[in-house]
């Protein structure tokens, strides 16, 4: 089974915590694509196809469930656009949401993510979803 890690990218602490995340997917046995490791970042315009081809077109490929971090105050353009694409696409996704509650974030999450996703508040509660889901 492939999971798909979607979170920001633009700093090393934001990777860091992507990073976990597949950790946690690989010890339970989920192959993992995590798109700053398997593809690597942006650094300008020159880099757009290489990230839509590589982060959509091939990271997506044969995915079974999209684990996305939704820390902080945004989520990004980017996660919100790849859970899209994930329900559309009818790929199961959990969300991971540590800072803050779901009823304290719903402002800035929007009810259609919230409603369209599982969001869990901790690595834990995370596992045991990822557990269920592979049973």
């Amino acid at each position: 089974m492939k999971a798909y890690i979607a979170g920001k990218v633009r700093n090393e602490l934001e990777r860091e915590d992507l990073e976990e995340v597949a950790k946690l997917c690989e010890n339970l046995g989920f192959e993992t694509f995590l798109p700053h490791r398997d593809v690597g970042l942006a650094g300008g315009m020159e880099d757009v196809d290489r990230i839509f081809e590589g982060d959509i077109q091939e990271g997506f490929k044969n995915v079974d469930i999209v684990v996305a971090l939704l820390d902080g105050l945004h989520i990004g353009a980017g996660t919100a656009w790849e859970l899209g694409y994930a329900y559309a696409r009818k790929i199961p996704s959990i969300g991971l949401k540590r800072d803050e509650s779901v009823d304290e974030a719903l402002e800035y999450l929007s009810a259609i993510l919230v409603g369209s996703i599982k969001i869990v508040g901790s690595l834990g509660e995370l596992e045991v979803e990822l557990k269920k889901f592979r049973a």
